[in-house]
């Protein structure tokens, strides 16, 4: 089976209507949380399916960061969603969101050490035991890095990959957020990381607020992210493109302009 390709869009209730009308769409990414995995599936979903539009189900609540081990239940619902849609590949966050028993609700960024390279790569192999695809990991944005770093963004990403054997899921939006905020080139991490273990994109939109860029998904796509998804595409050949959209859905001529912009960024065909 396949992997994702050309230009996709993140698949939720509120814009279901319009991805469906979709003519070229290939691929959708949905929050493996929000499926049962008895089924069935939500009648939009379903119909892509039907159409074999390619769906990957995108964890949010792993804590693969974490120092407790990841808990089988939600490995084991992630792996039934993936058979449900009968997915190519998952994908999950190298973040933490719970500790000591306590839920954060919020994707939160790791201390770049050796040891938590080590849990990581541990909560990886472990779940990469349950699931029946591959897993792409996809690095956060984050607006702080903790005090007691052994080792900047590119080693600890590439290492992790390297051990588990992962794939990656780059977010550019990402890169772009956390190389505003520290004031670096998105560039050096990009042209420092793996590129060849790239399973798809992610590209969304943010905006300002208290002096930080914060990736928002509910804002345009500023031209410095497209700018970036160029650049990569220069790169390698261009990876399958997903369009993040979690609220202030716009009118659905934004969204077609903004799937066109990520074609005509990448070379991919038009999905609209």
């Amino acid at each position: 089976m396949t992997g994702p390709t050309g230009v996709g869009i993140g698949w939720r209730p509120e814009i279901a209507g319009f991805v469906a009308e979709l003519p070229g769409l290939r691929f959708v990414e949905v929050v493996a949380e929000s499926l049962t995995p008895a089924g069935p599936l939500p009648t939009g979903l379903a119909e892509l399916r039907e159409r074999a539009v390619t769906v990957v189900p995108h964890g949010v609540r792993l804590s693969l960061g974490g120092a407790d081990p990841v808990e089988p239940a939600r490995v084991d619902h992630l792996a039934a969603v993936a058979d449900l849609v009968a997915a190519p590949l998952v994908s999950e966050h190298i973040a933490f969101v719970r500790a000591g028993g306590l839920e954060a609700g919020h994707l939160l960024p790791l201390p770049r050490t050796r040891a938590a390279v080590d849990a990581v790569c541990a909560n990886v192999a472990r779940t990469q035991a349950r699931l029946p695809v591959p897993i792409a990991l996809e690095p956060i944005a984050a607006l702080f890095d903790w005090p007691d770093d052994e080792l900047d963004e590119a080693a600890f990403l590439t290492e992790i990959l390297e051990r588990t054997d992962a794939l990656l899921l780059l977010d550019v939006a990402n890169v772009y957020a956390n190389a505003r905020n520290r004031h670096t080139d998105p560039l050096d991490l990009i042209d420092r990381l793996p590129l060849d273990r790239i399973a798809y994109v992610h590209v969304a939109g943010g905006s300002d607020h208290g002096g930080f860029y914060h990736d928002t998904h509910t804002d345009p796509v500023p031209p410095e992210v497209l700018e970036l998804v160029a650049e990569l595409c220069a790169r390698r050949r261009p990876p399958a493109l997903l369009l993040e959209r979690d609220g202030a859905y716009p009118p659905a001529a934004a969204l077609r302009a903004e799937l066109d912009a990520l074609a005509a960024a990448s070379g991919h065909p038009v999905v609209t």
